[in-house]
């Protein structure tokens, strides 16, 4: 097993584990210890956060994918890179800070004397060193990913925080703690996260400060013009995946409703798991594949791909909802009956985007990345214009409606530039055989005989639609690789 599918396999378990880490904070531990309005603070602040990180970083994550490996030098100096990297963060950082405090009052007088607000007035100082912290993270996890060393970084984000978040909530049930300690753990969590990953960076010598180079200062211009191209395709898409929730806030001024919205939201996310476990691994393919212009193999990543995610992301759909009655009895809270439809149509929103395949990586990674910028612009602006419009009128599933219209648009365009530019093709007869099959498979799970016990029926109903939809999945032969790999099982 060479490098890449060693990391490939580690990521994969390691996302897998944290999403299930995850799942069991948010679903289990959250409902039964936070108050809706806490959970929804705590989902705002990580959304904002995020996109305050992602501005303020100016793009330099790409760069430094994009241009550290033209500078590479024997003694690890890099021509400076590291010590410009440093420097480049520190004043973007503070210049967008300053920007963000100057509009603090302004923030906080929107937010004053509104239902649920006071929890974002009281924390509101808490946003800027989370926010330095997840920049910080970022910025070391792309240095370590350029010399291949991305396991440890996968493990802290996607496990060690999630843990650092389940002690605290622990603390807080056994009374040990309040809310805002539980807030200090989180940053705790980030810091140590920092400390550890760059400790882990230096300690591997791939890297030293060093001045900076003249002829890397000669580029700082086309730096800067690629860092903000760069930084408006990659904020517009987290912007998608957390405009619902900042506009939910905004407009229902109820942090109860977002932390509603936002358990559903991390539940849909599930759907999304393997496809985030796959394009780690087809990103490189993909890459290599344009630089000796294999139009062929490229394709055959976009098809099985698209196949693959398809086909396990309808079966964990299907799984969520004929276990419907299970996951309410785990919520626990009774702010949550009614709302389940909610969480259908985010989920149908996730299964869209998963069933395009590798289509924003196709043309992120062709000499037409530009085109991926403006789709997602577009997306982002249909996102905001039915976010405003459908919010008021419908409540949460304005904003579910929202986001799925943003992931159909989105990944409608990337499939119809692809087709016309590329001649590349994804979807074929088997995506209809898919859906047949998860319809079937979904109406015998759905109208199984109820058990007494909640766990017992989890386990036969899920077990059942289980075995029905990979049956059918190998009679049919939908997927040539998930057929060899159950005939090895099989053998064994």
């Amino acid at each position: 097993m060479n490098l890449l599918q060693k990391q490939g396999f580690y990521n994969s378990i390691i996302l897998y584990a944290g999403t299930a880490l995850g799942f069991f904070n948010m679903i289990i531990l959250f409902q039964r210890v936070l108050t809706i309005e806490e959970i929804g603070f705590f989902s705002l602040m990580t959304a904002v956060t995020g996109l305050y990180a992602q501005i303020a970083s100016m793009g330099i994550n790409n760069i430094i994918f994009k241009y550290l490996p033209y500078y590479r030098t024997e003694d690890k100096s890099h021509g400076g890179f590291i010590t410009f990297v440093i420097i480049w963060c520190c004043v973007s950082f503070i210049v967008f800070t300053l920007l963000f405090y100057l509009f603090q009052h302004t923030i906080i007088a929107y937010y004053n004397d509104q239902k649920g607000a006071t929890l974002l007035v009281k924390y509101f100082y808490l946003l800027m060193p989370l926010a330095f912290l997840t920049m910080t993270y970022t910025v070391i996890e792309s240095v370590a990913i350029t010399v291949f060393k991305n396991v440890l970084s996968s493990f802290l984000r996607e496990v060690v925080l999630r843990l650092f978040t389940l002690i605290g909530v622990l603390l807080i049930a056994f009374s040990l703690i309040r809310y805002q300690g539980f807030l200090s753990i989180y940053l705790i969590a980030n810091s140590f996260m920092v400390i550890t990953l760059w400790v882990y960076v230096y300690k591997g010598k791939d890297f030293k400060l060093a001045r900076v180079s003249s002829s890397l200062l000669k580029q700082r211009r086309e730096f800067f013009k690629y860092g903000i191209f760069t930084l408006l395709s990659g904020t517009s898409f987290a912007l998608i995946q957390s405009l619902d929730n900042i506009m939910l806030s905004a407009i229902t001024k109820d942090l109860q409703v977002v932390g509603v919205y936002s358990t559903f939201f991390a539940m849909a996310l599930v759907i999304s798991l393997p496809a985030k476990a796959l394009n780690r691994t087809s990103l490189q393919i993909i890459a290599q594949a344009w630089a000796n212009n294999d139009l062929a193999k490229i394709n055959k990543i976009y098809y099985k791909t698209s196949v693959i995610q398809m086909l396990i992301g309808c079966l964990l759909f299907i799984g969520l909802l004929i276990n419907k009655e299970f996951i309410m009895v785990l919520l626990h809270k009774p702010q949550y009956s009614g709302y389940f439809n909610v969480f259908i149509v985010i989920g149908l929103g996730f299964l869209t985007d998963v069933t395009g395949g590798v289509n924003g990586y196709i043309i992120n990674l062709s000499k037409n990345y530009k085109m991926t910028t403006y789709f997602i612009i577009g997306a982002v602006l249909i996102c905001a214009i039915a976010n405003w419009l459908l919010i008021p009128k419908m409540g949460m599933m304005g904003a579910a409606v929202a986001y799925l219209l943003a992931m159909f648009v989105l990944n409608f365009t990337y499939w119809l530039y692809i087709t016309v530019k590329f001649g590349l093709q994804p979807f074929g007869r088997v995506h209809l055989g898919i859906l047949v099959i998860a319809a079937t498979s979904f109406l015998l799970g759905y109208y199984l005989p109820v058990m007494s016990n909640v766990w017992i029926d989890l386990i036969l109903r899920s077990l059942v639609t289980a075995i029905l939809y990979f049956f059918l999945t190998y009679i049919l032969n939908i997927s040539e690789d998930l057929n060899i790999l159950i005939n090895k099982v099989m053998r064994r």
